[in-house]
């Protein structure tokens, strides 16, 4: 990939990097044909955590298929089907749909656990995934930063982690023995339900009231 990136263009009129060209004098700038295709370390995470969750499978633990349901409508959308079918999983199925907005909801709400790969690039905003997810309660395993804590409550809504061998881990974790009605999975969804329920009023007064009776 270095020497991809590092070639020299055959124009000097030109600026060239492993994926575009610049033309110098108008300034425009187009991808190359030959570019190599660019592989989003998010997806890489999930892929990552996948192929040990399919040897986990192949070598006995007790654990189901997977249905991994990836949305999504980027430039790399082809590439990443592409390459989830050159791993030839035995146990689990990739899904790449095309879904309408509506659709969407009926999907989270059908799903067993919803994983977020998005982290934030200041550190301070919260993943609009997770709260559609949680708004179905849906638990979910998310990729850490900075202030998730304040969305993702670990071991209560959802899990949080740092790289594919955790995520593979918490997988494992929570398909063992699925479906487990004594299982974090539907612990989960019992501690989302539950804290739906509270409303604002009963929330205000458990929240904000004794702080205004300390003042």
């Amino acid at each position: 990939m270095a020497g991809v990136a590092c070639s020299e263009p055959e124009d000097p009129a030109t600026e060239r990097s492993a994926f575009t060209e610049r033309d110098a004098g108008s300034g425009l700038v187009t991808c190359l044909r030959e570019r190599p295709a660019l592989l989003d370390e998010d997806f890489s995470i999930l892929l990552a955590a996948l192929e040990k969750f399919e040897q986990l499978t192949l070598d006995g633990h007790n654990l189901p298929s997977l249905v991994c349901v990836i949305t999504g409508k980027g430039p790399l959308r082809e590439y990443y089907s592409h390459l989830i079918h050159q791993k030839h999983f035995q146990h689990i199925q990739v899904c790449t749909p095309w879904l309408e907005a509506e659709d969407y909801p009926l999907l989270l709400g059908s799903a067993d656990l919803g994983v977020c790969l998005h982290p934030s690039s200041s550190g301070l905003d919260l993943p609009m995934k997770v709260v559609d997810m949680f708004g179905c309660r849906l638990p979910v395993c998310a990729v850490n930063f900075k202030c998730l804590h304040e969305l993702v409550k670990h071991e209560e809504n959802g899990l949080v982690f740092e790289d594919s061998e955790e995520l593979a881990a918490q997988l494992q974790m929570l398909f063992s023995n699925f479906p487990d009605p004594a299982g974090k999975l539907n612990q989960f969804r019992k501690n989302l339900r539950e804290s739906q329920e509270l409303r604002w009023d009963e929330s205000w007064v458990q929240t904000v009231l004794p702080l205004v009776m300390d003042t």
